[in-house]
């Protein structure tokens, strides 16, 4: 039977490098593993976890499971090995092909939970990272029976069929002749490509399987347990080579039917299961609390800088050297008035640029005191535009007269020429008053009567 359309089959699956064979066979179960690998760091990335962890966790997964994979296939076979006429050295080449997957998952997962421990991180949490590139590795994977034109299905007759040598075809039980059955038969069920195709498929339904329901704690890689058993059940009865049967079925379809429960019930009880992950402290996370240490700091230090800049800005103003600004601010500051203080700070820094003005009350009396050469005498206009401003912190310290007196006290014991206010008061519109109070003594002036006067 020689169908018009088939797949044909590679004429070869090994290639010589010089004395190095490269076999097509262990290349499709190398680009599994890297595929599986970076569609497995992706998604864990995406977890939150920290980069390189799958990767370290492959070291001990990929020997542990094809380790897994050669057990399955020699137990399940071993009359191939170890019955009549068999070899037992041959149950070490695995390049020839013969892995099981179920033991391949069973003793994979044997080292992962070993690399997990080690980085103390959940193994059902990398276990959801890694499925769907597990069922993309299988996918590729399954090409290397392709290339060693093995387990494939019934015999086919359409375009989709693949051609099988004749020396690939089954064989007799016990002798090296052909089938009867399938002597004169080339094309068969590609059950490579069946698999490959519906490994994909899974591959895709647990990615979004996971986005849209959020499967954690297991239940990403239970869902594609449950699908690629659920294909390769109907895949294992199509296939033709030699296997165990109990009760009519083939051992694998039997296997197939175990882990599909098992995945189910999984997904059952673990249905409820919410919450946080163990998958390690991501990479950024010391840096994240460093800003917030670092922000008090900052705003700690701001208003020391601040401080320092105006006291030099009030510093370099010091000869501007008006007289009643000093002593309307002694009066304020003196008396306790914190808010008159601040107001009389912010009118008359611009003028002044006193440092007392600044935020340092207790050196205000001193910086007027020892500053004797700043003398009003020979600027009467300034004293105008002071008395003008002046009512506001009059109006508001009205009733505390006395403090004032104090605070002045000290300032006219300190000046060494107390007439000094004097030459303030004589630019006044002939007001008689004033003069008599100028000449009733410094401490008269200074109790206020310069702002009744209009001055």
């Amino acid at each position: 039977m020689h169908p018009v359309a088939y797949i044909p089959s590679p004429s070869q699956g090994v290639w010589h490098l010089g004395p190095v064979p490269l076999r097509a066979y262990a290349i499709m179960i190398i680009l599994g593993i890297v595929a599986a690998v970076w569609l497995g760091e992706r998604r864990w990335a995406a977890k939150g976890g920290t980069p390189g962890v799958i990767i370290d966790v492959a070291v001990w997964a990929v020997p542990f499971g094809l380790v897994g994979g050669r057990l399955y296939h020699v137990v399940t076979d071993y009359q191939r090995y170890f019955g009549e006429g068999g070899e037992p050295l041959r149950a070490l080449e695995i390049w020839k092909g013969g892995l099981g997957i179920w033991g391949a998952v069973a003793l994979g997962a044997v080292g992962a939970v070993i690399g997990c421990r080690r980085r103390g991180i959940s193994v059902l949490a990398l276990g959801d990272a890694v499925a769907p590139g597990i069922a993309l590795a299988q996918a590729i994977g399954r090409w290397g029976n392709y290339w060693n034109q093995e387990l494939y299905g019934r015999p086919l007759d359409t375009f989709w069929a693949l051609k099988i040598d004749e020396n690939h075809r089954p064989m007799l039980d016990g002798g090296p002749g052909l089938d009867p059955k399938y002597a004169d038969v080339a094309t068969y069920h590609p059950t490579f490509l069946y698999e490959s195709l519906w490994c994909v498929g899974v591959a895709v339904l647990v990615i979004w399987a996971d986005r849209r329901y959020k499967l954690t704690h297991g239940r990403a890689f239970a869902l594609y347990v449950a699908a690629y058993t659920v294909g390769r059940g109907w895949i294992e009865a199509l296939r033709i080579d030699d296997a165990h049967h109990v009760l009519g079925l083939r051992l694998n379809d039997w296997t197939s039917i175990v882990v599909f429960a098992g995945a189910v019930a999984y997904l059952y009880l673990a249905r409820g299961r919410t919450g946080p992950e163990n998958v390690g402290a991501p990479a950024d996370a010391p840096s994240a609390a460093g800003p917030a240490a670092v922000e008090p700091e900052a705003k700690t230090e701001a208003p020391d800088d601040t401080a320092a800049v105006a006291a030099a800005d009030h510093t370099d103003g010091e000869p501007a050297g008006e007289p009643p600004v000093p002593d309307e601010t002694a009066q304020d500051e003196t008396a306790g008035d914190e808010t008159a203080r601040d107001e009389v700070t912010e009118a008359e820094a611009p003028e002044t640029g006193e440092p007392a003005e600044a935020g340092e009350p207790e050196a205000a009396p001193e910086a007027d005191a020892g500053e004797p050469e700043v003398k009003p005498a020979g600027e009467p206009e300034p004293a105008p535009e002071a008395a003008e401003e002046a009512p506001a912190p009059e109006a508001k310290a009205g009733e505390a007269d006395e403090p004032e007196n104090e605070a002045v006290e000290p300032e006219s014991e300190t000046d060494p020429e107390p007439e000094v206010e004097t030459p303030a008061a004589a630019p006044a519109d002939s007001a008689g008053e004033n003069e008599a109070d100028g000449a009733a003594g410094h401490d008269q002036v200074e109790k206020g009567e310069p702002v009744k006067d209009g001055k």
